[in-house]
């Protein structure tokens, strides 16, 4: 198993203060960011670069997790998601089993209750579950033994993607302690944001948010974040911006007049891009709509990392699944 880097070390680059790194994590399950504390979210990122290495080599394997089971339990369409577990679940030697909505007995009208006492009677060690209503990895964990893993759970969070979002960032940036961060689109819908936010929190970051005043988030100032419906204004000298997707599938009624009125007024384009800080960098967590949340050149430009978030996203549910199966981070 590869060994992480020095947390202490790695605590102080990210600006956060940290007296004791924990050995592992505190509970068995991730359903929240909120779950976490700063320091385990720097061990989750520390034993994510170890991580990275296993995808170095010729046989892309380690037997940490050799003999468990993982179920990848999906009720909505996933790309980046679900392959970067099932491949995380096989660089870790686990035995991966994959379930979603249209295969399994909740299109005969079996209720997602009923699914999981089904799983959990085949005594699965880990289930990965992503599901339209928000709380249902909760729901999951209190009905089961296994360990839970939130994927996306409606508009509530998605703790995965926002902790490889800051891997991402970190290997950018370094720090985050005084880091501009500006995330831009659907706030409303969002639970990639929600979950950014809490991390971005805990580690110090200055945060912007920017959309407009109909996909605002409503809760923006518990989250003591700055929020504006002036793009320049949000974009204006920050280190990352952040698009987010404009999910019209979980629209009701009409946000904004048009997708390409919506591309006018917010899409990234190169000239305000010029606004950020020279070394910025451009981040979506996908999929992208091309021309609405982000423009060509932006996408594919210099300071797009949008790659490598899927990249680091194997590394990150690489480091989730094992340490939340009893793994040590130093």
């Amino acid at each position: 198993m590869p060994q992480t880097a020095d947390t202490g070390r790695d605590a102080h680059s990210a600006g956060t203060s940290v007296l004791s790194t924990p050995a592992g994590l505190r509970t068995t399950d991730l359903l929240s960011i909120g779950d976490l504390s700063a320091e385990e979210i720097l061990l989750i990122l520390d034993t994510a670069e170890a991580m990275q290495e296993v995808g170095t080599r010729a046989i892309k394997k380690v037997p940490a997790l050799r003999g468990q089971t993982v179920v990848n339990l999906f009720f909505e369409a996933s790309t980046r998601t679900r392959t970067s577990f099932e491949i995380a679940e096989k660089r870790l030697s686990a035995d991966t089993v994959n379930v979603v909505a249209s295969g399994s007995s909740l299109a005969k009208g079996e209720t997602l209750a009923d699914t999981v006492r089904n799983l959990e009677a085949m005594a699965p060690d880990v289930i990965v579950v992503r599901h339209a209503a928000a709380g249902a990895g909760h729901l999951v964990a209190k009905l089961c033994k296994a360990r839970v893993i939130n994927a996306g759970d409606g508009m509530h969070e998605h703790p995965t993607q926002a902790l490889l979002d800051a891997l991402t960032i970190r290997e950018h940036k370094g720090c985050f302690d005084g880091l501009r961060v500006s995330i831009v689109g659907d706030l409303l819908h969002s639970r990639v944001l929600r979950s950014n936010l809490l991390l971005l929190e805990a580690l110090g970051a200055a945060v912007t948010v920017c959309a407009p005043a109909t996909l605002m988030l409503p809760e923006a100032a518990r989250f003591g974040v700055r929020a504006t419906t002036s793009i320049d204004e949000a974009v204006d000298g920050a280190d990352v911006v952040m698009l987010l997707r404009i999910q019209l599938e979980r629209m009701q009624g009409h946000f904004f007049p048009s997708l390409r009125e919506y591309f006018r007024c917010f899409g990234m384009t190169a000239e305000r891009l010029r606004r950020a800080a020279p070394d910025a960098i451009i981040m979506h967590p996908g999929p992208m709509n091309r021309g609405v949340e982000i423009a060509s050149d932006v996408a594919d430009g210099p300071g797009s990392v949008i790659l490598e978030q899927v990249a680091n996203g194997v590394a990150i549910r690489m480091a989730v699944l094992y340490l939340l199966s009893g793994g040590q981070g130093g």
